[in-house]
């Protein structure tokens, strides 16, 4: 073999070589976005085993209330059946916005506020929403480091045929954004 066949078997090595990397960095950065994902899963699941708690603990003070606790239960019910990111977010979108307003129901009743098991409920919910918004930032950060890194040369010549789509964020809702940039009141 010349020197002419060494080099391009050198070419070749080379370019499989890359090849290989390349596509170790895209299932590491997808592994990475599967285990993010799983994080939220397990705060969304500790949350939605924290509602029918919190739920039966309003009953025993609001049973005429029934309208709000039913669109709680229905809320929970349908971020269970979710699936996939943009699904998950959606529902649980409905789920923070229903226990908003069981929240702002509990304000009409004081013995339900001072209620000790529906403090301490209330005090693992917002616990939990602190977990699912780091857990929600982790997961994006992934979602975003591995769709630029599928996006960007080489990868992007052979990523989608060899089954790297894209990732889609754990995005808030628009209801829920706009309730989030709502200044918050401040009475006396």
């Amino acid at each position: 073999m010349g020197n002419a066949g060494w080099i391009i078997l050198a070419l070749l090595v080379l370019l499989g070589l890359w090849l290989v990397m390349t596509y170790n960095g895209l299932v590491t950065l997808r592994q990475r976005c599967r285990q993010a994902f799983s994080d939220i899963d397990v705060q969304l699941k500790q949350r939605h085993d924290l509602v029918p708690n919190l739920v039966e603990t309003v009953k025993g003070y609001a049973a005429h209330e029934r309208g709000t606790l039913d669109a709680v239960v229905k809320a929970r019910n349908a971020a269970l059946a979710a699936h996939g990111p943009a699904a998950q977010a959606q529902a649980e979108g409905a789920l923070q916005s229903a226990l908003r307003q069981l929240f702002a129901l509990a304000e009409a009743y004081p013995d339900l506020k001072a209620n000790q098991n529906f403090q301490q409920l209330q005090a693992e919910l917002s616990d939990l929403e602190n977990k699912i918004a780091a857990a929600r930032r982790f997961f994006n950060n992934a979602a975003a480091e591995y769709n630029a890194t599928r996006e960007s040369f080489p990868a992007v010549v052979f990523a989608q045929s060899m089954g790297f789509g894209p990732q889609d964020f754990f995005n808030l809702e628009e209801g829920e954004r706009a309730a989030q940039q709502v200044p918050p009141q401040v009475k006396f």
